[in-house]
């Protein structure tokens, strides 16, 4: 496979240009007293757009960034970037490492070192894994994206000869988010290859069939309601006009934050905290500037798209909504397939880290996949590298040291 090194180097011109169109920004009104039901407040969005404009320092940022081995490669015509962190130990386990919507590689930076370096970390060095953690196609720098059909089985076969390209020949799959409707394909497509799939922030659906919800605890039933009672706006629009999507969120910044920091707010935990109490400030917005600078909104949403016309889960009886839910209690047909992403579940070892915001229901998870690890946690949310990366780390360590 070849490869080149990459460096993250934003012309200035486009610098000036974001605090130009920062400055210049037209806004709203709003009706008063609504705070964030409605959607972001305009005070809230006000205050954190100047930070973003006087304060937040990209070019440090940069720097940061540019500290990590960065390279890209060409595969079946998809530009993908990625960073490999190769252990100080030998006999390190690979893990390839994919994140979500709307997150990026930046979702596992404070990660890499423990994972990686576990002995410098006060860790035991047998837990070392090489690290491999790509933009997915369409997010970041792993663009254009090469057409139409990269839903999250196309993604997954890029990841598997991305690996192969490495030389690896036995790894480990984590992934949450949009990372964990690809990382069990990569399991599927290679399961020779794959020890293991971890995954976080894992969506479960019933399949309309009769006694599935017989016997739900009444955790798993606050689950399903809560999945029902989900604003799922950004869904219906990422799913079925991510290029209308694209047009207001390439040419606004504004837009592009509000959009993004709406889910750091509601996916992150508590719900009722801002989101930089639960992910730093300046990291949310480095998250922010990487779709900015890139013009990945569109790109980025198309996955959505790809899955929701492939699974029918975006069809008029959308995956959240209330007579899905009473359909599939009675045990009647709903719009979902028997499994989200495919009715054969995957053969490799799975583990499911479920954090304090997830709504994963066990059985659900268990009919898909091949789960040998379940792990209840009692604090963090959707984004959990980026809120509890110490959880996800010592989880990762746990499953892996199990799975050969």
């Amino acid at each position: 496979m070849d490869s080149t090194t990459f460096r993250i180097d934003v012309p200035q011109s486009h610098l000036d240009d974001l605090r130009t169109r920062l400055a210049a920004t037209r806004w709203p009104d709003e009706l008063p007293g609504v705070g964030w039901s409605r959607g972001v407040p305009v005070g809230y969005l006000k205050e954190l757009a100047e930070y973003w404009r006087s304060r937040y320092d990209w070019r440090a940022q940069e720097a940061a960034l540019n500290a990590y081995p960065q390279f890209r490669t060409r595969i079946d015509g998809q530009n993908l970037h990625y960073l490999h962190v190769r252990s100080p130990e030998a006999g390190a386990t690979p893990l390839l490492l994919l994140h979500g919507w709307p997150g990026s590689f930046v979702d596992f930076l404070d990660v890499v070192g423990p994972l990686s370096d576990p002995r410098a970390h006060g860790g035991d060095p047998a837990d070392a894994f090489h690290l491999v953690i790509p933009s997915l196609p369409g997010f970041g720098f792993s663009t254009p994206l090469a057409g139409p059909g990269t839903g999250a089985a196309a993604m997954a076969g890029a990841m598997v000869r991305l690996m192969a390209g490495l030389g690896y020949e036995r790894y480990g799959v984590h992934g949450y988010d949009t990372g964990s409707w690809v990382a069990p394909e990569v399991g599927k497509q290679a399961p020779e290859h794959v020890s293991g799939v971890h995954m976080n922030a894992m969506i479960t659906f019933p399949a309309g069939v009769d006694g599935e919800m017989e016997g739900l605890t009444e955790v798993e039933r606050q689950r399903w309601q809560a999945m029902q009672d989900f604003n799922d706006g950004y869904l219906q629009c990422n799913g079925k006009r991510p290029q209308t999507v694209a047009y207001a969120l390439t040419d606004s910044p504004v837009g592009q934050l509000a959009w993004m920091v709406e889910k750091f707010k509601e996916l992150t935990h508590p719900e009722e905290g801002l989101p930089e109490d639960g992910i730093e400030r300046d990291r949310i917005l480095t998250e922010v500037s990487l779709y900015w600078f890139t013009g990945t909104a569109g790109s980025a949403a198309q996955v959505y798209y790809e899955e929701m016309s492939a699974n029918s889960w975006g069809d008029e009886s959308a995956a959240w909504s209330a007579d899905a839910g009473a359909g599939a209690g009675e045990g009647e047909g709903t719009s979902q397939p028997e499994a989200a992403w495919g009715a054969a579940p995957g053969t490799v070892p799975t583990a499911v880290l479920v954090s304090a915001h997830d709504v994963t229901v066990r059985r659900w998870a268990e009919r898909d996949h091949h789960v040998v690890r379940w792990t209840e946690l009692e604090r963090g949310g959707h984004f959990l590298s980026l809120e509890e990366p110490g959880l996800l780390v010592d989880d990762l360590r746990a499953f892996f040291r199990t799975v050969g």
